[in-house]
């Protein structure tokens, strides 16, 4: 437990990247490093993409050469491009699922080809652990615990409480929304409804809050979000239909959320330290490569960030 003031500025650069220049026969560069991948699903995300300058930004000192490539909120897209990081010949290959069923079998062929397997913020479903090798991430069931307690506390007397989920059926979704009322369970937070996204997309959740605006009105107190760019569309609802003083919490801690909550518009953003997570996805590749054994789940531990100091 400790207390976080919001003391944060990032400054985030959306970029993509192409395979790196080298054979394609050999794992390691003319550079002498070995030969990476991550794949983020879709670079248009804030987070995706700060995560991507760190796993470049880190790279070298565990000896690699990463390739970045935009899998573009498309599983399909994420499919053919682990097919293209295989015939690339890469060691490893780090990977953030728009839908991991369907990444699946183009995983299995990773692991069939040698390639060290590891999964970035989302994992695998519990019976298809044997298609990675090592999972780095948040507690996502935390991360809505999290949210939860910050409801509880921010309205001890109760409240009427929205709950909008990230991409129906993906992990982080199910666990987020799972954690989040086991925390609210038994107490006066009271969970009016609750819808998840198509994507995840700001417009989906811009959508829902429209939708709920109508349904609900006034009688939201609160605004549970699965995700900080979620809530950029949560609050753009809000003012165009004049809504205001609503407490709203989110995940992610990125640069949407640390303005939103510097700002006013959000009340708390519980923040994974994407930073951390990439720098531990490369020493656990690494230490694999160099044949030892890593502990295959790895939380990365979280912060709730607010404009005043704040107990996690």
């Amino acid at each position: 437990m400790k207390r976080i003031l919001l003391a944060v500025a990032l400054v985030l650069a959306v970029c993509s990247f192409g395979f790196a220049n080298g054979s394609a026969e050999e794992p390691s560069q003319g550079n002498g490093l070995i030969k990476a991948a991550f794949i983020p699903q879709d670079m248009a995300t804030e987070s995706q993409s700060f995560s991507a300058k760190m796993f470049m930004k880190y790279a070298v000192d565990y000896g690699f050469d990463i390739t970045v490539l935009d899998g573009k909120g498309d599983p399909q897209v994420q499919a053919q491009l682990v097919t293209t990081a295989i015939a690339q010949k890469v060691s490893a290959v780090f990977i953030n699922p728009a839908d991991i069923n369907a990444l699946i079998p183009s995983l299995m062929q990773a692991k069939q080809a040698g390639v060290i397997v590891g999964m970035f913020s989302s994992d695998v479903p519990k019976d298809k652990e044997s298609v990675r090798d090592f999972f780095v991430g948040v507690n996502d069931n935390m991360a809505g615990e999290a949210a939860g307690a910050a409801f509880i506390k921010h309205f001890p007397e109760g409240a009427k409480i929205i709950e909008i989920g990230g991409q129906a059926g993906h992990d982080a979704q199910n666990k987020r929304h799972d954690g989040f009322n086991k925390a609210i369970d038994g107490t006066n937070i009271d969970v009016i409804d609750y819808k998840a996204c198509q994507h995840w997309a700001t417009a989906d959740a811009m959508a829902i809050m429209e939708d709920m605006i109508v349904k609900h009105g006034d009688e939201i107190d609160g605004i549970f979000c699965h995700w900080d760019n979620g809530a950029t569309g949560i609050i753009e609802a809000m003012k165009a239909a004049g809504m205001k003083g609503k407490y709203i919490v989110a995940v992610d801690g990125n640069r949407a959320g640390f303005d939103q909550v510097r700002n006013g518009a959000q009340g708390a953003t519980i923040m994974q330290n994407f930073e951390n997570m990439s720098r531990k996805s490369l020493e656990l590749a690494k230490a694999m490569l160099d044949g030892k054994t890593v502990v295959p789940v790895n939380f990365i531990p979280l912060d709730i960030v607010t404009l005043g100091a704040c107990r996690v």
